[in-house]
């Protein structure tokens, strides 16, 4: 099952990664990595820098990929853009946190992938 998880997280991002540029977001980085966690994509749009956290499900039996993410996850995902934006000088001070959800049919093709913009606030 781990395996599995991990490819569908990896397409995801790929998707993710797509359909953010599609909308204009310049892909900084993927999957920065701190002592905090992970960012799954590091990007910057026209009001300045985007951390955005990317969740994949297959149906919905648990839940959309928005509802998956927990108070708890919420801290975390502040903790680690302020945790990027001190390791980088020289960022814009603005920041928000965006989530891209993504719904994987059966045939493994998306169904729905969504940007939700600030879904993530301080």
């Amino acid at each position: 099952m781990g395996d599995n998880r991990k490819l569908l997280g990896d397409f995801g991002e790929r998707a993710a990664k797509g359909y953010l540029q599609k909308r204009g977001y310049e892909i900084i980085e993927s999957n920065f990595r701190c002592s905090v966690g992970e960012i799954d994509i590091v990007a910057r749009d026209k009001d300045g820098l985007v951390f955005v956290e990317v969740r994949t499900r297959r149906g919905t039996q648990f839940g959309t990929p928005e509802e998956s993410i927990t108070p708890a996850k919420k801290a975390k995902l502040i903790e680690l853009a302020e945790s990027y934006i001190q390791q980088h000088e020289g960022l814009d001070l603005s920041w928000r946190i965006d989530v891209v959800a993504i719904e994987v049919g059966r045939g493994g093709e998306i169904s729905r992938i969504e940007l939700i913009e600030n879904a993530v606030t301080l």
